[in-house]
């Protein structure tokens, strides 16, 4: 029934992903209904969502072109301060990962539910004042960098955030945004996944079961995502996050 349970929820994470976002708000609770203790569940999600960062990557490519000159630096960055945030994570205990959780949830949920008002927000003022010249190119950098250890450390929410971090640095064409922002999440990402198996702290098993569906149910969705309407599996998923997060809350604080 584990594996069962972890295919579904790749399956519907990997659809999810494709269409609005937000997969790792099922895979994650997931892994921890099947038993796999909190830390290892986090990086278990991490691992799963490598291939979808990876292959979005290359689907954007052609749109980041214009913005090439930005990768050796985003990258650096990313693979720098993601194995920061990786390294933070093997320090904690499950215990203490388990009263973080809810919090986590509860910024990723609360990214996803404003992260379209916010991002196009910044875009406005990112058009005005273009801001990498207003707010200063080091600021941006270390606002950059804290994205990536939370990244490293936390997965869920990490895509909105990245384009807020975008849409603050000037940039307005989306689909070069959505291309460096898998970018920079496939690197923190593939850091995080190396650091994480070094310190044996991914569950290779079931967390390649929820690969496999993520990947399969990232393909189907993105081939079938024009008779689905968005809308609806945006308020699913915004539904289903608050649900989990007032559980965790429960589990971690009262139970």
């Amino acid at each position: 029934m584990n594996e069962i349970l972890l295919l579904l929820a790749g399956l519907i994470g990997g659809a999810v992903n494709s269409l609005a976002g937000g997969g790792s708000f099922i895979v994650f609770p997931a892994l921890l209904f099947t038993g796999v203790p909190p830390v290892l569940a986090n990086a278990s999600n991490t691992y799963a969502a490598l291939p979808g960062y990876a292959s979005g990557v290359l689907g954007y490519w052609k749109a980041m072109a214009a913005y090439k000159d930005r990768l050796i630096i985003y990258g650096l960055i990313a693979a720098l301060f993601g194995y920061a945030g990786a390294e933070l994570l093997l320090v904690v205990s499950d215990e203490q990962f388990s009263k973080v959780v809810p919090w986590l949830m509860a910024f990723a949920v609360a990214l996803f539910i404003f992260g379209n008002q916010i991002n196009a927000a910044l875009r406005a003022r990112g058009g005005e004042r273009r801001g990498m010249r207003a707010l200063g190119a080091v600021l941006l950098l270390a606002l950059l960098a804290a994205v990536c250890v939370y990244g490293g450390f936390f997965n869920a929410g990490l895509g909105i955030l990245l384009l807020a971090f975008l849409a603050m640095a000037g940039m307005t064409d989306i689909h070069a945004m959505n291309g460096l922002k898998l970018y920079i999440s496939s690197i923190v990402a593939l850091v995080a996944v190396v650091r994480f198996a070094l310190g044996e702290t991914i569950d290779f098993y079931h967390g390649s079961i929820a690969l496999v569906g993520v990947t399969i149910g990232g393909y189907v969705a993105a081939r079938l995502a024009r008779h689905i309407p968005t809308a609806w599996i945006r308020m699913g998923v915004i539904v289903y996050g608050i649900g989990m997060t007032l559980y965790f809350f429960w589990t971690a604080y009262f139970a």
